[in-house]
């Protein structure tokens, strides 16, 4: 295990907010459990097991075993690990006989990448699989369901502190809405199913999250470009003029975040850190530049306008409020998270 990764497990273990107790004897079906988000929420389980005895069931469903042993090893082979090689879009029928506590659906394409080139392949896992994982929940009777939305719901909104409550404009005509639309489904039928069958469902909003689980070859989120940058020692190169203003959360701190609205929250959660952690592009890519004695190069594209893409502008930014009312807090800022996650990958 990943010497950064083992210590924000046991920081993540230590916070006394989470009743960690509730999950002793459990069982745990995750799906997209070796994504980026997801994978954190899988290893802390592993640690739970391996550090502290709690005997937990761990079913991780995604679609290929090779990701899944790049990604947690030797631990894949525990007779506590079970794998579900299986395409979420898919009825979920290997779990007949299987008992289960809580489901976390965090399988999607989340890339921008796809909304181009897959928008129907983006759109699947946040309505089919949402709907799969929700008729699992229900026939299983779990005592908790997490999904996974996104702050792109927000759509195009000009306010300076952006509620869960709030709504922006978003084209449903225009392919590169998969994303937000399907997500906003997702969550519709998280309260849909909890409102019709009285299923414990909560929905959690991550910001821009980074960390050691982070793809530096095929993330092309540019932050996770410039720790790529970074780890080859090659100059931090900014592809536009880096006025976009992003909110980041290291994982720990969000991890953190999800388990305590797993067995406390109520409703939908923005996730990231606090307004210290939002920063521009440019003045990220100065930061780390600066850090680590790089350049700054800028490589600016034309950008396709047609479309609405800054669901947060420039001036708003999302509000942690009901995050904080359940008792968490940011343990980490802009300069130390992303120390952390390069020291994971270099060290």
């Amino acid at each position: 295990m990943n010497k950064i990764i083992l210590e924000d497990l046991k920081e993540i273990f230590d916070d006394k907010i989470i009743k960690w107790e509730n999950f002793r004897n459990k069982s745990f079906l995750i799906t997209g459990a070796y994504g980026m988000l997801a994978s954190y929420m899988t290893w802390m389980l592993i640690y739970l097991n391996e550090f502290e005895n709690y005997n937990i069931k761990i079913y991780a469903l995604g679609r290929s075993l090779d990701n899944f042993r790049n990604r947690f090893g030797k631990f894949c082979e525990k007779d506590y690990f079970k794998i579900i090689n299986q395409d979420i879009n898919k009825e979920l029928d290997s779990f007949s006989s299987e008992n289960l506590d809580y489901i976390i659906h965090a399988a999607s394409k989340a890339s921008s990448q796809y909304y181009g080139i897959d928008p129907v392949g983006v759109i699947k896992p946040n309505v089919l699989g949402t709907i799969n994982t929700l008729e699992l929940a229900k026939e299983k009777n779990v005592s908790a369901y997490l999904f996974f939305s996104s702050g792109e719901i927000y759509g195009a909104i000009t306010k300076p502190l952006i509620l869960e409550s709030d709504s922006g404009y978003l084209d449903p005509m225009h392919f590169r809405s998969c994303y937000a639309e399907s997500k906003r489904l997702g969550e519709t039928l998280c309260a849909c199913y909890r409102h019709q069958y009285g299923i414990n469902t909560k929905v959690v909003r991550p910001s821009h999250t980074y960390g050691p689980t982070l793809d530096l070859i095929n993330d092309s989120r540019v932050f996770s470009q410039f720790i790529s940058n970074i780890v080859k020692k090659e100059d931090i190169v900014l592809k536009s003029d880096g006025s976009a203003i992003r909110n980041f959360c290291y994982i720990s701190d969000a991890t953190r975040a999800y388990f305590k609205i797993l067995l406390d929250g109520e409703g939908a959660y923005n996730v990231s850190g606090t307004p210290e952690c939002r920063i521009s592009i440019r003045n990220l890519a100065e930061l780390l530049s600066k850090k680590y004695n790089l350049n700054v190069i800028t490589q600016e594209r034309t950008l396709n306008n047609s479309y609405i893409e800054n669901v947060h502008k420039e001036h708003s930014q999302l509000s942690i409020d009901k995050l904080l009312n359940l008792g968490w807090k940011c343990n980490y800022g802009i300069e130390s998270g992303f120390e952390r996650t390069i020291k994971s990958f270099t060290e």
